[in-house]
């Protein structure tokens, strides 16, 4: 075998030795993902069977949270319904553990429904789809937003549109917020920061990086971190009309709990 020039054979060794840990608790952790799948699926379709609302997909995410390697730790309270969170967004572990916190659906972009497995599972927790770029949907996709919102209680919005580092908040796309202009009655905002503290610009999902590279390299990764949901006093968007003004608002007090 070659070394590269700048390693001595020890260390070579040590990187290899440390690549096979890193596969074993890859594979330990696809395991526990597989297993909790198998259990947690037939007991959501017995639910739905007997028309029952199921808890199974939030207890699944929950547990796909602390199978990464997240714990949870909250700070403030989180409103249980009639609430449209608005949050920053780092990574994809951030759906089951805000998911495992509180059972709030999600408005994803509509090519994550063809991911294998992961588009599939997103329908259990009743994610919403969204076309960004089909203009000629976009009053029919507020429709189902207004619908969904008042079946499932609380929905989890990422104005920013993609994931950042963690560190600098992205600028908020005031069209994604489309759903609170006009609100619909009863309905409160209610922001949230998420922050992954010594752990966040290791796992935040930036760049170039491939959806299959982010989660291999976080499923390989050794030991747990502290996922810190804070959730900000919520405020009724009636107060700020147009969505421009909402979304300024959650920006601004998501930025004060930095």
């Amino acid at each position: 075998m070659r070394l590269d020039p700048g390693l001595r054979r020890g260390d070579s060794f040590f990187l290899g030795a440390k690549d096979v840990i890193g596969n074993i608790r890859l594979a330990a952790r696809l395991f526990a993902l597989v297993a909790a799948l198998l259990l947690a699926l037939p007991l959501h379709f017995v639910w739905r069977l007997f028309r029952f609302t199921s808890p199974w997909p939030m207890l699944f995410l929950g547990a796909v949270g602390w199978i990464v390697g997240a714990r949870r730790r909250t700070i403030g309270t989180s409103l249980r319904r009639d609430v449209v969170f608005v949050s920053n967004h780092l990574s994809w572990m951030d759906i089951p553990i805000l998911a495992g916190r509180n059972g709030s659906a999600f408005v994803a972009k509509w090519e994550l429904r063809a991911v294998p497995v992961i588009g599939w599972l997103c329908t259990l927790n009743r994610t919403l789809f969204v076309r960004r770029d089909d203009r000629m949907a976009v009053a029919e996709q507020i429709n189902e937003l207004r619908d969904a919102l008042a079946e499932t209680w609380a929905i989890t919005i990422f104005p920013e549109g993609t994931t950042g580092d963690g560190v600098t908040l992205l600028p908020f796309k005031a069209a994604l917020l489309a759903v609170l202009d006009p609100p619909p009655p009863g309905v409160l905002v209610q922001p949230l920061r998420i922050d992954y503290g010594d752990a966040t610009t290791e796992l935040a999902w930036v760049g170039d990086e491939t959806g299959a590279s982010h989660a291999g390299r976080v499923l390989r990764r050794r030991g747990s971190f502290t996922a810190t949901l804070h959730f900000c006093d919520p405020f009724d968007p009636r107060d700020f009309p147009g969505r421009k003004a909402v979304a300024a608002e959650a920006r601004r007090r998501i930025e004060e709990v930095a």
